[in-house]
């Protein structure tokens, strides 16, 4: 059972991040406000749900949140500033976004730079202990697939449409057949060291 709130007289948002281990393709964030008495069956951790869940979830939590926002770092500013300040970048991007403004935010994971003022609480897998923590989670991975999806139209060798960016056998075997694009993160590992020298011969 989901926990609906860290205090009860605060405002929270709840905010975690999608796409952080990907190859290719932006960082997403997400920031959610929920009532405190909110309660729904379907809302879990998105890692838990099938993907026809998450979509089902993302609706219900676009019409009963009372703040919503998702924002994303793209690859090029990912390479500039690396991934882990790109992930609390987006989650930045996404908080400033809210309306009516937080109190408090509840972060998934055991890091987080601060935003503003604003006090902040990190927890480990809070996206599977916090109702707001798991509806950033299902906005972000849910946005970012549909984004992904798109991209895949451009550059259908990379098997975007079910990788969503990440590193399987498929994905590292078009980049070693294809060269990198420039939705590739260049800072990243794109293929084993033994085959990276071939990406730019």
């Amino acid at each position: 059972m989901l926990l609906p709130f860290f205090d009860k007289n605060q405002i929270e948002a709840g905010c975690d991040e999608a796409g952080r281990g990907c190859l290719a393709g932006p960082v997403f964030a997400a920031a959610v406000i929920l009532p405190t008495d909110f309660e729904h069956p379907l809302l879990n951790d998105s890692k838990q749900l099938s993907e026809k869940q998450r979509y089902e979830a993302r609706k219900i939590v676009e019409a009963e949140a009372i703040a919503w926002a998702v924002a994303q770092v793209a690859p090029k500013e990912i390479d500039e500033i690396n991934i882990l300040n790109a992930s609390f970048l987006a989650m930045h991007r996404a908080i400033a976004q809210l309306d009516p403004i937080p109190e408090c935010l509840l972060i998934d994971g055991n890091r987080f730079k601060p935003y503003q003022d604003l006090p902040h609480h990190c927890i480990i897998k809070g996206d599977g202990k916090y109702l707001s923590i798991a509806a950033a989670s299902v906005l972000a991975k849910t946005y970012r697939d549909d984004y992904m999806m798109q991209i895949h139209e451009m550059h259908p060798h990379y098997d975007w449409h079910k990788n969503k960016g990440y590193p399987t056998k498929a994905h590292r075997a078009a980049i070693q057949a294809h060269g990198a694009t420039p939705h590739h993160r260049q800072s990243f590992r794109l293929l084993p060291n033994a085959e990276q020298g071939r990406l730019w011969a």
